[in-house]
Formats: C-alpha cells, structure tokens, sequence
C-alpha cells in the first residue's frame, strides 16, 4: 500500500511520491509535502510554460523562473510557511 501525506496544494491525505523529485532543500520540501497527483499536474503545467514561453532549460534565468513558478504553483496556499529568499537557485544536488 502506498504511504500518504498531508498534500499541501489538495489541503487533504494523499498517495506521497515514491522519490525525490527535485534537487537541493526545495525537492525535499515537496516530497515531504506534495502528493504524486498534484506533482502530476505541475508537470503538465510546466511542459505548457516551457513551450509557450520557450524556455531554454540551460539558461539559468530560465531554471530560477520556471522554479519559482512551481513554488507559486505547489504551494500556493501556503508559500510563506516553507520558503524565503535563500531557497530560491538553491544548490542542487
């Protein structure tokens, strides 16, 4: 059976992901409190801004945009509560 957390972007339990998904103190943020649903829909979110706006993923302002987009996007009702300034182009692992 699969583990459940508290989904921040759902506000309710639901199915965790099975792995980190993202890099540095950001990614474990999300594992520890996004659910594989609501990762599913930024994914799709997030192909919609890179082809829209023709991100270039090897820029770096590109990366701090579409990263601050799935912050706003993830964690939309509660942005304050896990992030500040330092966390923004944070370090990846």
């Amino acid at each position: 059976m699969s583990k459940k957390i508290f989904c921040i972007y759902f506000q309710c339990k639901m199915i965790k992901l099975n792995y980190k998904v993202y890099p540095g103190d950001i990614g474990e943020i999300i594992y520890n409190h996004i659910s594989y649903e609501a990762w599913s829909k930024w994914l799709i979110y997030q192909t919609k801004l890179i082809n829209e706006r023709k991100l270039n993923m090897i820029k770096e302002k590109h990366i701090l945009f579409l990263e601050r987009e799935m912050i706003n996007f993830l964690f939309k009702n509660n942005k304050t509560l896990f992030f500040n300034k330092k966390n923004y182009g944070a370090k990846r692992n």
